[in-house]
């Protein structure tokens, strides 16, 4: 059976500044979406009204004009005190999405780099039986130098495949060979780079 659902208070300026958002194409579907459910709240209709109107769960509506609540006294002040783009942006972040929480990177950006730098020297220099490094031999040398505790062969296989959006440019290889007193070799298609 459903609750009484929260009473929404919005001053003139919030009012206006949600229409502008809730009919925005600059801004994200979602931030329009729960501009529509505060002003939909404050005209007094209740979270399964409006819920069925823009296609949400009644709960998902409560969640919105709770958190509106919960700030609007805040809002109150950002208002009053900032300047409109500071409120906008204040009203935005309320309207926003909360960071969600997520894996952290196994591998850290050095550790990636330092990757492709043993990558980039002839595996002869490891002492290493192979003239080209593959997965596996790689995978076995990044370990023995300590930069990294464990890594699959896989792992490794996807930083050196092409494109590597992620992977450090030649450039930034050489500097880092650089200071570490050996010579950048490139290996590959570009070796001018």
């Amino acid at each position: 059976m459903p609750g009484t659902a929260r009473k929404v208070v919005i001053t003139e300026r919030q009012q206006e500044l949600l229409r502008t958002l809730a009919r925005s194409s600059t801004c994200s579907q979602g931030v329009a979406r729960r501009a529509r459910i505060i002003l939909l709240s404050f005209e007094g209709r209740n979270n399964e009204e409006i819920a069925a109107e823009i296609g949400l769960g009644r709960h998902q509506v409560g969640v919105w004009r709770l958190r509106w609540q919960q700030v609007w006294e805040r809002l109150a002040i950002v208002e009053c005190c900032e300047t409109p783009a500071d409120f906008r942006a204040a009203v935005i972040e309320v309207l926003s999405d909360e960071p969600r929480a997520g894996v952290p990177p196994t591998f850290t950006p050095e550790q990636i780099t330092d990757i492709l730098a043993v990558a980039c020297e002839p595996p002869e220099e490891s002492g290493r039986p192979v003239t080209h490094w593959t997965p596996t031999e790689l995978a076995a040398e990044v370990i023995k130098r300590g930069i990294v505790a464990s890594i699959s062969d896989r792992t490794v296989g996807r930083f050196l495949k092409g494109g590597r959006p992620e992977a450090a440019s030649h450039t930034v290889l050489a500097q880092l060979a650089g200071q570490r007193g050996r010579p950048y070799k490139p290996h590959g298609p570009n070796p001018t780079l």
